[in-house]
């Protein structure tokens, strides 16, 4: 059963399960707390992408009263280099947040691409093996594995399995998919067995999430039984991240002028984002003085990024900002930029848009109008296609020199932000799909199971 609203009554823990065809009242007054045991390649202090969103889910599971541990490797991303002190020892035991982390060595390469990438995350499934297999004696409640990478989703079901609990699957982006239709990987025989072996791995797990609804239309196509597909966005702290009621601390820092727009893409320089529009779109903009681009972050593009803005004075990089202060840097932005690669445009949901959402500025997403980001961004901003510089300047200027505008658009998108990706409504029901999964809920007084 597909349970897909929830309505919690008060502080005493009732909650109202609602589905298509009735309702359920669940009661308890003092809910059971649950063992987590989550498995991922990326934790905090990784400041973006995969490692950010478990850091701060595992911290708010643990602050919840929820017993959680985390096995990691040691943080390298974005800069695909080890953060200072963790080259040794090897193995480590941290507490972080209220959540005990376990950390297993990785072998990070300097240039990743499809085989060293494949390399990497096989040396973390080895090397993290005899931790997963040690938390066996602790007995989760649930495992959830997060992919990337799907490599370890085998030792985190076996883990499940011998232990008892659940195993649970949440899938950031389909890298299999991905790196098919991005040429990483190639051949037919290859991608008709790893595509095969994929659909009889998800098909094993007792739960199997994804970020955005056209995701979980893929694990539909990919055979998975509609009762185990859960819904788990990314989200956003709509507290942390909201309107300025002032210019952004970084416009004097910067010395950027009050009346110059800025169009701002901040995060993760990678091969995904389709991110060489930008300087061609800035190159077709130079003659505007009262435009400047910002690229703020770091990745593995950047090298490529940066020679192609050579000689561009209407563009300027930033290394990536604090957390603390990511508030004011998507303040800074007249205008968000969400460049995506057309191959890889519905198998990611990139979770920055929450961000840029939350700030109340208005998006310019480059895909296809087919997408879930598309759709997601028409309400509050303007799609063009990908990797089309004019297209992007064109939209650009529409939205700098229409004040009005850039407010309206603004104003829609602090509110999707707050409808759709609220941290604590995504995160709270969660918590209410983990405890159906594992049976810990009590006082079911009406099953719509028999229904």
């Amino acid at each position: 059963m597909s349970y897909k609203y929830y309505i919690h009554l008060g502080t005493v823990n009732n909650v109202i399960l609602l589905s298509t065809d009735g309702y359920v009242v669940l009661h308890s007054e003092t809910t059971l707390m649950l063992k987590i045991l989550l498995y991922t390649a990326n934790f905090a202090p990784e400041p973006t992408g995969i490692g950010k969103y478990s850091g701060e889910m595992a911290a708010w599971l643990a602050a919840q009263g929820h017993q959680v541990r985390v096995v990691s490797a040691p943080p390298y991303y974005p800069s695909w280099k080890l953060e200072k002190g963790y080259a040794w020892p090897p193995y480590r035991r941290e507490q972080w947040q209220g959540v005990d982390v376990w950390r297993a060595p990785l072998w990070v390469p300097s240039k990743p691409n499809g085989i060293t990438r494949l390399l990497h995350l096989f040396t973390f499934v080895l090397s993290s093996l005899p931790v997963m297999l040690w938390q066996i004696l602790w007995r989760p409640n649930v495992v959830i594995t997060v992919a990337p990478a799907l490599m370890c989703a085998p030792t985190g079901w076996l883990v499940a399995r011998l232990s008892g609990g659940k195993a649970w699957l949440h899938i950031q982006d389909f890298e299999v998919d991905v790196a098919f239709q991005m040429g990483l990987l190639k051949g037919k025989l290859l991608k008709k067995v790893v595509l095969g072996s994929e659909r009889w791995l998800l098909r094993r797990f007792d739960s199997v999430s994804s970020i955005s609804g056209q995701m979980l239309d893929k694990l539909r196509q990919k055979g998975i039984a509609e009762r185990k597909i859960r819904f788990f966005p990314n989200w956003v702290d709509i507290a942390h991240i909201f309107p300025l009621d002032k210019p952004s601390d970084y416009r004097e820092e910067l010395d950027i002028h009050t009346d110059t727009k800025v169009v701002l893409f901040s995060g993760t320089l990678g091969g995904k984002q389709g991110l060489m529009v930008i300087p061609d779109a800035a190159r077709k903009l130079s003659h505007r003085k009262d435009l400047i681009f910002i690229i703020c972050g770091d990745g593995v593009m950047k090298p490529q990024l940066e020679a192609a803005s050579a000689g561009l004075t209407n563009i300027r990089f930033l290394p990536l900002q604090p957390f603390g202060r990511l508030g004011q840097l998507l303040g800074l932005a007249d205008i968000h930029l969400l460049p995506q690669s057309p191959d890889a445009a519905d198998l990611v949901l990139p979770s920055k848009l929450s961000g840029m959402l939350a700030s109340g500025r208005p998006v310019i997403a480059m895909c296809q109008q087919s997408t879930e980001i598309a759709r997601l961004v028409t309400e509050c901003g303007l799609v063009v296609a990908p990797e089309d510089g004019s297209a992007l300047a064109d939209a650009v200027i529409k939205l700098a020199d229409d004040n009005e505008l850039r407010k309206d658009l603004g104003i829609k998108a602090r509110h999707s932000a707050k409808e759709k990706f609220e941290k604590h409504g995504v995160l709270n029901r969660l918590v209410y799909q983990l405890r159906f999964v594992t049976g810990t809920v009590q006082n079911a007084i009406y099953d719509l199971s028999s229904h």
